[in-house]
C-alpha cells in the first residue's frame, strides 16, 4: 500500500468509495486480505463481499497484493491503494463560480473555493512528482491573530498584502524561476463561532 493521499475528483470513484460497506472494505485492506476473509469478519456471502471488491478494483481504490493457491483454488488478496482518499471538495460545485466572489477577499465562498483548489491542485502535483519519484516542495504557515475590532482585521488583511508583495518583490521576477502560488487565509478559529462578536 502507498502511504499517500488520493485525490478523488470524478463522480464514479467517489460513488464507488463512499458506500458503507466500501468504506468498511477500505478500513479493512489497510493489509492485504482475499473476499473469503472479509466475508467471513463481516459476516456476509463470499458473493456479496467479491462484488464490491469489483467495483472498487475498477475504480483504482484496490489492487491485487498477491495471489496463492489455497485449498485447490486460487485466492487473490487485495489491499487499498493509499492511505487515505481526498475527495475533490468542488466536485459537485458549479462549473463557474460568480466573478463577485472570485473578487472579494472576505467572501467566505471564495476562501472555500480557493481551500478547494489548493486540495485538487496540490493533490494531484504531489501524485505526479511521487511518479517522478521526486518531493513536492512545499510550505505551509500558520499562527493565530486576535482581533478587537472588524477595523483591525481589514487593517491587518491590508497590510499582509503589502507585505508579502514587498517579500516577493525580492524574488525571482515574472517568467523566470520556478513559479509558486502563495494564498494566505484567514478564518475564525475553531469552536469559537459562539465567543462574543468583535465590535
Amino acid at each position: 500500500m502507498s502511504d499517500s493521499l488520493a485525490l478523488v475528483d470524478d463522480a464514479a470513484t467517489a460513488r464507488a468509495a463512499l458506500s458503507p460497506l466500501r468504506r468498511e472494505l477500505l478500513a479493512r485492506l489497510h493489509e492485504p486480505a482475499s473476499a473469503a476473509a472479509l466475508s467471513e469478519a463481516l459476516g456476509l456471502p463470499r458473493q456479496k463481499i467479491g462484488y464490491h471488491l469489483r467495483i472498487l478494483e475498477k475504480a483504482g481504490l484496490i489492487a491485487r497484493a498477491e495471489t496463492r493457491k489455497r485449498r485447490g483454488f486460487t485466492e487473490i488478496l487485495f489491499e487499498r491503494a493509499s492511505d487515505a482518499l481526498v475527495i475533490d471538495p468542488m466536485l459537485l460545485a458549479p462549473p463557474d463560480p460568480g466573478a463577485v466572489d472570485k473578487q472579494d477577499r472576505f467572501a467566505a465562498d471564495h476562501l472555500v473555493r480557493t481551500a478547494a483548489g489548493i486540495v485538487r491542485e496540490v493533490s494531484r502535483m504531489r501524485a505526479a512528482a511521487a511518479d517522478e519519484g521526486s518531493r513536492l516542495l512545499t510550505f505551509t504557515i500558520e499562527a493565530d491573530v486576535g482581533f478587537a475590532r472588524p477595523a483591525d482585521l481589514d487593517a491587518f488583511a491590508a497590510r499582509l498584502s503589502e507585505a508579502v508583495s514587498t517579500i516577493a518583490a525580492d524574488y525571482a521576477p515574472p517568467g523566470k524561476g520556478r513559479r509558486y502560488r502563495v494564498t494566505i487565509a484567514g478564518h475564525p478559529a475553531a469552536g469559537t463561532l459562539s465567543a462574543p462578536a468583535i465590535n
